[in-house]
C-alpha cells in the first residue's frame, strides 16, 4: 500500500513547489487539504505518512479573526505528541511552534527578499547543511516565535534567531520559504501585492532576485527534502 503525504495549503500559490517531486520520488501520493474549504474534521480522521503545513498570509496567533487556527493547532500537538513525520513552513512553522507550547508574536521588522541564512553546529549536520556554501533563500514573513522546549535551532538569519528547528527526527520547521519554486512565483508577486506595496517593496527588484536565485533553489529544495525524508523515523 502507497504512502500518502497531506499538505495543508492555506492559499493556492503557496504550494510544495519544489518539494513535490522529491516527495512523489519517495514514494508518497500528494493530497492537498484546503483550508476554508475541505472539511478539518475529516482531517483529523487520517493518519497521514507525512504531514507538512504550508505558508499563508495569516497569523498563528490571530484566532479572533481566524477562529479554525484553534482546531489545526490542536490537531498539530496530536501530530507532535505521537512523533509523527510532519514538516512546517513558514505560517506552518509558526503553527508547530504554537502546538509545541510556544509563543508566536509579530517581528520588529517585516522580512521579505532574498537573503541568507546562518547554520549552527546542528543545521550544518542536517538536511540544510546545502546552505553552507551558499546562504541565500527566500524569505517572506512578519511574525517570529520562541524556540519550542527541547527543539534544535538549525538555522537564523540577521534580524532572527529562530529561521528553523527540529524537534527529533521526524519534527521539522523552517520560517523560510526552502520550498518556493522559480516557476510560478509570479503568482506569490500578485498574490501579495498589497503586502510588497504597503512595505514599499520593489515588484522588480523581487522577479529579479528570484530569477538569478531560482535555479539554484529549486536544486537546494530537492537536495533538503530527499535528506530529510531519508532520515525520518516511522
Amino acid at each position: 500500500m502507497g504512502k500518502t503525504a497531506i499538505a495543508i495549503r492555506h492559499v493556492g500559490f503557496e504550494n510544495l513547489g519544489a518539494f513535490a517531486p522529491a516527495i512523489r520520488a519517495a514514494g508518497y501520493d500528494i493530497v492537498y487539504h484546503d483550508v476554508g474549504m475541505d472539511d478539518r474534521e475529516q482531517l483529523e480522521t487520517l493518519d497521514p505518512d507525512l504531514l507538512v503545513v504550508l505558508g499563508g498570509p495569516i497569523g498563528a496567533h490571530d484566532e479572533h479573526n481566524y477562529p479554525f487556527l484553534t482546531d489545526y493547532i490542536r490537531f498539530l500537538a496530536s501530530q507532535l505528541e505521537r512523533d509523527r513525520p510532519t514538516m512546517g513552513i513558514c505560517l506552518g512553522a509558526q503553527l508547530i511552534a504554537r502546538a509545541a507550547g510556544s509563543r508566536v508574536y509579530p517581528g520588529s521588522v517585516k522580512e521579505i527578499g532574498f537573503s541568507p541564512i546562518t547554520l549552527t553546529e546542528a543545521g550544518q549536520k542536517s538536511c540544510l547543511a546545502v546552505f553552507q556554501e551558499s546562504p541565500t533563500t527566500l524569505h517572506w514573513h512578519g511574525d517570529t516565535f520562541d524556540l519550542p522546549r527541547g527543539a534544535q535551532r538549525l538555522a537564523s538569519s540577521q534580524f532572527y534567531e529562530n529561521q528553523a528547528f527540529s524537534l527529533g527526527a521526524n519534527i521539522i520547521a523552517f520560517q523560510f520559504h526552502p520550498e518556493a519554486t522559480s516557476v510560478g512565483f509570479e503568482q506569490w508577486l500578485i498574490g501579495h501585492t498589497a503586502e510588497l506595496s504597503q512595505e514599499g517593496i520593489s515588484i522588480p527588484r523581487l522577479r529579479a532576485d528570484a530569477e538569478m536565485f531560482g535555479e539554484s533553489l529549486d536544486k537546494k529544495a530537492g537536495i533538503i527534502c530527499r535528506s530529510w525524508l531519508n532520515q525520518i523515523r516511522v
